[in-house]
């Protein structure tokens, strides 16, 4: 919210990096691998981490009864220079299908959300 009011932007999109699905393999000459690491984190963009904050002048960005806010909304607010990133470095974890899920389980019963 801090990060919000300070802006001054009409909104705001929290941003993670998103850890990587797999492991990642360098292969060399002769197929020799020359680096492997099990899947790393992304360093070299942001995500949606899909948590938003607005002020209320966000519904005028809403042109059309059945509009993807996600698409045309938050575009217009892009190209208004209206939306600022707060970068979250903490943990983050997707959770859009069974498997993301079992995941965010097996963290809680472990304890490990912190």
């Amino acid at each position: 919210m801090r990060h919000h009011q300070n802006s001054m932007k009409i909104g705001t999109i929290t941003t993670v990096r998103p850890p990587a699905r797999f492991g990642e393999v360098n292969i060399g000459n002769s197929n020799i691998v020359k680096k492997f690491k099990e899947k790393p984190s992304v360093n070299n963009g942001w995500i949606n981490g899909g948590f938003f904050v607005f002020n209320y002048k966000i519904f005028s960005f809403f042109k059309k009864k059945n509009e993807i806010f996600e698409r045309e909304p938050l575009e217009r607010l892009v190209k208004k220079k209206q939306l600022s990133a707060f970068k979250h470095i903490g943990l983050w974890q997707c959770m859009d299908t069974p498997r993301d899920k079992k995941i965010i389980s097996l963290m809680l019963k472990k304890n490990k959300l912190y």
